[in-house]
């Protein structure tokens, strides 16, 4: 027996192979049906849809044999994909040297007749073949020969589409993770826009509303309440003698003491209103739908919790002043409340002023 050469392509040739990942998948009618017709066809009671991996012969397809696949070095497929563009014949395995103590011969299934054309890709890569055998000595005529030849072309027409789905699956697969990086990229510009835009919007030192958001929001309400009559009171607050505490115990406890009372006086407001540092020292609280009592009463809750509050040893106060819109809109409502406020001052501090 002699083994058949390795191709000069043999690693573009099993790279190729490889890559349609059809080797030991399990049997397809279609080439089943080949394997038959080519059967039918050559008048050889086996046909085989042979693929040749690194050191076996593997059968896609078989009509007439139980076996599914045989060692690279026994295939005579191994020596017809030597010469990719002609249809390999054995006319009598006894009578070829090559073939002649080869155990498919001498043994099961007792080859003496085969007939194979390449299966070639665009490439020039043969992968394998589809071939006919017979236990006699037979020579195929022309006309079975070009069958043969047709049939061949269709199992490869099965192993291009086969080529074509994979190429498309991939593609598929590779465009859903372009799909999952591109809107994992889309949520983390949204949070990034969001943290941008709250940024924009928060004070950095207590965490509450910043002046501009204020603005941006007194005049949503002064609009809404004069388009519905309904009241809006506005609270302006300034800490008492904050210079001192600041002078006395340092900026880092004054900014300790700005954050606590900006959450103090957000626990005792509405979940309606807005709380705000207006700049400083200084807070704002937005009491939609507040009259001027009911915002006087308001303020005296903002008033009284600061005082009452733990401060480390040290007491803090707040003067607050209160204004309801009347006619006027959102700049005139900051006077009034600004003004009431500096009366607050004025009167001794620790209190409200309307």
């Amino acid at each position: 027996m002699i083994a058949a050469a390795l191709p000069s392509n043999e690693v573009e040739r099993v790279g190729e192979l490889e890559a349609l990942r059809i080797l030991d998948t399990l049997p397809e009618q279609a080439y089943d049906d080949i394997t038959f017709l080519a059967s039918q066809i050559c008048g050889t009671p086996i046909a085989l849809v042979s693929l040749l991996d690194k050191d076996r012969q593997w059968f896609k397809s078989r009509y007439g044999i139980d076996a599914e696949e045989t060692e690279r070095d026994l295939a005579f497929c191994a020596h017809a994909i030597l010469e990719p563009n002609h249809v390999f014949t054995v006319h009598d395995a006894f009578a070829d040297r090559r073939f002649a103590d080869n155990p498919l011969v001498v043994g099961d299934p007792s080859i003496r007749f085969y007939a194979g054309v390449p299966l070639t890709t665009a490439a020039g890569n043969a992968l394998g073949t589809l071939c006919v055998i017979d236990q006699v000595p037979k020579t195929l005529s022309a006309t079975q020969e070009e069958a043969l030849r047709a049939l061949a072309r269709q199992v490869m027409a099965q192993l291009e589409l086969r080529r074509s789905i994979g190429e498309l699956e991939t593609a598929a697969i590779e465009r859903s993770r372009h799909e999952q990086q591109l809107e994992e990229y889309q949520r983390r510009l949204e949070n990034h826009l969001t943290m941008i835009s709250e940024q924009n919007v928060t004070d950095p030192l207590t965490g509450l509303r910043n002046r501009r958001a204020f603005l941006d929001r007194l005049d949503e309400e002064s609009d809404r309440a004069a388009r519905y009559g309904t009241p809006l009171s506005l609270v302006m607050i300034d800490v008492d003698h904050f210079k001192t505490l600041n002078d006395t115990r340092g900026h880092v406890e004054g900014d300790g003491a700005l954050r606590e009372i900006g959450e103090t006086i957000s626990a005792h407001s509405r979940s309606t209103d807005l709380v705000a540092r207006y700049g400083g020292e200084e807070f704002v609280v937005i009491l939609p739908g507040e009259d001027i009592d009911g915002a006087a009463v308001l303020a005296e809750r903002f008033r009284r919790s600061v005082e009452h509050a733990e401060w480390g040893g040290h007491r803090l106060t707040i003067s607050l002043g209160v204004a309801t819109m009347a006619c006027g809109g959102a700049e005139e409502l900051i006077r009034h409340a600004d003004a009431a406020m500096y009366r607050a001052k004025a009167a001794g501090r620790n209190r409200v002023s309307t």
